[in-house]
Parts: structure tokens; sequence; C-alpha cells
């Protein structure tokens, strides 16, 4: 049940991220989200773009503390960490 909890907490933290990605780009910019996602990678920003999606991690983790899903909170956590390690290494 543990680990069940961690990766469903993983799936919401990478959700969440990708959600946040969309929604800026969709917001702030004039490309739609594939030509957004190209965009910022040619001009070398796809990590500065990842790191604005995270924000959305940090409110579903201060949510999921006040539901006490601190397993879920803690999946969240690694998720906001792998996706540091992948950005750093892409």
């Amino acid at each position: 049940m543990n680990k069940i909890d961690l990766l469903i907490g993983f799936a919401i933290g990478i959700l969440a991220s990708l959600i946040g990605c969309y929604l800026f780009i969709t917001f702030f910019t004039a490309y739609d989200f594939m030509a957004g996602i190209e965009s910022m990678k040619s001009e070398g920003k796809l990590g500065k773009l990842i790191t604005l999606g995270s924000i959305l991690d940090l409110i579903v983790f201060g949510i999921l503390l006040k539901l006490n899903k601190e397993l879920m909170a803690r999946g969240v956590v690694l998720a906001v960490i792998i996706i540091a390690i992948v950005t750093l290494f892409a």
C-alpha cells in the first residue's frame, strides 16, 4: 500500500509539472504547446520552462500535506527531484 501511494504521488507530481508547462506556454506565449516546446528548446530555455511548470508541484505538495497524505507528498518531491536531474542532463 505504501509503495502505491508513493507511485501515485510521483504520477501526480509529473502530471502537475506538465500541466504547469502547458499553462505557461498557453497563456504567456503566442505558440501552441508543441511549437512552444520546440521554440523554448531552440532558445535554450527549456529548463526554465520546466522550472516554472514545477510551481504547481508546490501547490500539490501543500494540499497533500493538508490532507495527511504524507507518502503521496513524498512522491511529489521525488518527481521534482527526478525532473531536476533530467533537466540538468538534457
